[in-house]
C-alpha cells in the first residue's frame, strides 16, 4: 500500500478500514542468501538498502524481541553530521543526505525536522577548537557556523549567558542537523524491506552460529537452524554476547546511557542545544516535553536502565545552561545498551570467518548513523569490498595502529 493524502483522506471518509498490516509476519524459511541479526535501525536500514539498492531480497532480518523495542526506540533522536576526522565526517554527511531524502525513499513518514544543532561554547580554547571542527565539516561538504555570544543570544535569549563557572561565549551552529522521530524509522524500514520480500522475523533470537572449517554456513535460532550465504550481525549493545558465540573477541564494552523526557510545555527550544563544559543535549519534542541525556553510567552492563548519580549529573547539566527548566518534571527516563569501541568509532568489516560480517561499536553515534551503516553494510554484503565511505571502519585497525580517535581520549570507552 502507497501511503499519500489521498489515501488518508480516503481512509478517513470509510472508517479506517483499509489499512494494511505494515509489514508480514512469515516463518523462517530454511536457506536465505543474506541472515541480518539484529532487527534494529541498522539492521533494517541494511535489509532495505540490500532489496532496493543491490536487488537481493531472498533475506532474513531476525529480532529476538520486537521491532523497536532495541536502541533505535531508545535514544534522543538526534541526527547530525558535526565530526573532525576525516574517516568520521563524510561518512555522516553521507547519512545525513540520507535521512534528507529517507520519506520519500521509504514513503513513510518518519518526521525528519532539520531544526538545527547548537554546540556551545565556554572558553576562547573550545572556541578555536570548534573552529577547526567546522573547517572540516564545511571541507566535507556540511554546514558549519561559528556564533559569538550575542549570536546566540538572538536564537536562545533564555540560556545563562553568566553563569560564574561556565559563561556561554558562542556555539558552533550546524543548521542541518536536528531530530527525527525514532519508532518511525525502524518502521519505515521495516516497511520498505518488507515490501520487497524480505522476511522480518520478530522473537527469533540467534543462539549460535553454524562454522565449519572457517566458513559460516547459518545460525541456531529459538525458531530452529537456519540456513545462509552470508550472515551479517548488528546488534549494539548485545555485540559482544553474539559474536562470543561464534568465537570471536570484540574490541567493545557495553555500558548503560540513559536518555530523559519532561512534561509537556509550551513551546520553549527551537533546536537542539548542547552543553560545551559538561556532557548535556536537549531537545523539545512535538509533544511538547524536553528530551535530554548526557554522561553514559560508566560501568558495563546488559541492562535497559542506569542510576540514580548519572540522572543528578545530567539535571546539573541542564540547570548549569538552562536554570528555567528547575522545576519542570521529569516524566520517564530509560537506557540504552551502548556497544562502546576502544577508539569511539564504528566496525563495518568481514570478519576472519567466511560468511560472517559484522557491524557495530557505534557509541554515541549509532541512531544518527542508520541510513549510512544500512547502506555502507549493504554494499559490503553484496560487493564483499567496503563502501569508499565506510573505508576506515576494519576490524584490524588496532592491530594496525589506523585508530580513528575522534575525541582523543584513546583506549577508553568509558570516555566516549
Amino acid at each position: 500500500m502507497r501511503y499519500s493524502a489521498l489515501r488518508v483522506i480516503k481512509e478517513a471518509l470509510t472508517g479506517h478500514k483499509g489499512w494494511e498490516p505494515v509489514w508480514r509476519s512469515p516463518e523462517p524459511k530454511k536457506h536465505y542468501d543474506v541472515i541480518i541479526v539484529g532487527g534494529g535501525g541498522h539492521g533494517l536500514a541494511t535489509a532495505h538498502y540490500l532489496a532496493n539498492q543491490y536487488g537481493i531480497n531472498n533475506v532474513a532480518v531476525l529480532e529476538k524481541g520486537w521491532i523497536g523495542g532495541g536502541n533505535v526506540g531508545r535514544n534522543t533522536t538526534i541526527i547530525r553530521s558535526n565530526y573532525l576526522l576525516p574517516e568520521n565526517e563524510p561518512f555522516y554527511e553521507y547519512s545525513m543526505k540520507l535521512w534528507e531524502g529517507l520519506e520519500q525513499d521509504t514513503n513513510y513518514n518518519s518526521m525528519v525536522s532539520q531544526r538545527g544543532i547548537l554546540n556551545l561554547y565556554h572558553s576562547d580554547g573550545q572556541r578555536d577548537a570548534f573552529v577547526r571542527r567546522g573547517n572540516g565539516m564545511l571541507m566535507a561538504g556540511s554546514d558549519a557556523e561559528i556564533l559569538d555570544q550575542d549570536g546566540v543570544r538572538e536564537l536562545y535569549p533564555f540560556l545563562d549567558f553568566e553563569n560564574a563557572r561556565f559563561p556561554i561565549k558562542g556555539g558552533l551552529l550546524h543548521k542541518r542537523g536536528g531530530t527525527v522521530r525514532h519508532d518511525a524509522v525502524a518502521w519505515g524500514y521495516a516497511r520498505g524491506a518488507d515490501s520487497k520480500g524480505v522476511d522480518i522475523i520478530q522473537n527469533c533470537e540467534v543462539t549460535g552460529f553454524d562454522i565449519k572449517d572457517g566458513v559460516c554456513t547459518g545460525v541456531k535460532t529459538t525458531k530452529g537452524d537456519i540456513g545462509a550465504n552470508k550472515i551479517a550481525v548488528c546488534v549494539a549493545g548485545s555485540s559482544s554476547r553474539v559474536m562470543a558465540q561464534a568465537g570471536m573477541n570484540l574490541p567493545i564494552e557495553s555500558q548503560v546511557l540513559q536518555a530523559f523526557v519532561t512534561e509537556g510545555l509550551k513551546p520553549v527550544l527551537p533546536g537542539v542545544v548542547t552543553f560545551g563544559a559538561g556532557h548535556f543535549y536537549v531537545s523539545q519534542s512535538d509533544k511538547g516535553g524536553l528530551v535530554f541525556g548526557g554522561d553514559l553510567d560508566g560501568y558495563n552492563s546488559y541492562a535497559q536502565r542506569g542510576n540514580l548519580p548519572v540522572v543528578e549529573d545530567v539535571c546539573e547539566g541542564g540547570i548549569a545552561i538552562m536554570p528555567a527548566i528547575g522545576r519542570v518534571k521529569l516524566l520517564r527516563s530509560w537506557g540504552g545498551i551502548m556497544d562502546m569501541s576502544m577508539d569511539g568509532s564504528p566496525f563495518i568489516d568481514r570478519t576472519h570467518i567466511k560468511g560472517l560480517y559484522f557491524n557495530g561499536g557505534w557509541c554515541y553515534g549509532g541512531f544518527k548513523a542508520t541510513p549510512a551503516s544500512g547502506m555502507c553494510y549493504a554494499h559490503l554484503l553484496a560487493t564483499d569490498t567496503p563502501h569508499e565511505f565506510a573505508k576506515g571502519f576494519k576490524l584490524d585497525r588496532f592491530r594496525r595502529g589506523g585508530m580513528i580517535d575522534e575525541k582523543g581520549v584513546g583506549a577508553q570507552p568509558n570516555l566516549h
